[in-house]
């Protein structure tokens, strides 16, 4: 099992106004990209899993029949549902529960897609096993992870404002028991079942008009650091705030983009 506090559902719960708000403009292009991986069709049937506040299920469910979404949060749930609603999107069925155990019928979709939560989970392997167990054969799964922190602009400067504000906060170093290793995350998605595995780059960027757009963009989404704030309590977080977003007022040059890369495994269920 897993030491990871990201793994269980309530640091989620705690982000999911933040998460719906400002994730989107973060996680959107990796899901266009990721679709663009799973030659959808209007008959198709897509399960989203550990699916958030829905950013890859809203993009999907214009194209296909009908999108299974899955969360283990109910906030996020809650969001995704609403959004929908919002949207006057109705092919999309969201409900809370386990990536590890899914509650549908083997060979039931088309494409399955998780981006950035299976990455996650306790049991990875599960997670694998299960959205192979639910695809047909010939479906198509995506799953998507943050390459190291090195790799990312973005990142290495919260990480730098993290930082300042408590010197005991380091730069992650690269895991490469983790997705963050290419050949781990191939080797992983072939011990599951899946054939034609290929584990492919993509990079965006975003640009703040302040450094307090930012700090507020990428905090008020961050489980990590919702932990954080629970743990120090208000008077020592509201101290950290103040230093954290000095350090980005005097690093952040307004409008400059900064960029985050992601690894994108692709794998297909075999014919036979």
């Amino acid at each position: 099992m897993s030491g990871n506090p990201l793994a269980v559902a309530e640091p989620w719960d705690l982000v999911a106004d933040g998460y719906a708000e400002f994730a989107p403009a973060l996680m959107q292009p990796f899901s266009d990209r990721a679709l663009e991986f799973a030659s959808l069709t209007p008959s198709s049937q897509v399960i989203d899993v550990a699916a958030g506040t829905g950013a890859l299920s809203l993009l999907a469910a214009p194209q296909v029949a009908r999108v299974q979404a899955i969360d283990f949060s109910a906030p996020m749930i809650e969001r995704l549902t609403a959004a929908a609603r919002a949207a006057g999107v109705t092919n999309i069925e969201a409900r809370v529960g386990d990536g590890q155990a899914l509650p549908f019928d083997s060979d039931t979709f088309d494409a399955g897609f998780s981006m950035f939560g299976l990455m996650f989970f306790p049991e990875r392997a599960k997670g694998f096993a299960e959205l192979f167990r639910v695809l047909r054969p010939g479906g198509t799964a995506v799953v998507s992870s943050w390459a190291p922190v090195a790799e990312s602009p973005l990142m290495r400067t919260m990480f730098g404002a993290l930082h300042a504000a408590d010197p005991s906060v380091q730069e992650p170093q690269p895991n490469y028991l983790s997705l963050e290793n290419p050949e781990v995350f191939q080797t992983e998605m072939r011990r599951a079942g899946f054939e034609a595995v290929s584990i492919q780059r993509h990079s965006t960027a975003l640009a703040f008009v302040s450094a307090d757009e930012m700090w507020e963009t990428l905090v008020r989404s961050s489980a990590p650091l919702a932990l954080m704030r629970r743990s120090v309590g208000e008077q020592v977080w509201a101290e950290r705030v103040a230093l954290m977003k000095a350090y980005l007022a005097e690093h952040y040059r307004p409008q400059r983009p900064l960029s985050t890369t992601a690894f994108l495994g692709i794998g297909h269920k075999p014919l036979a």
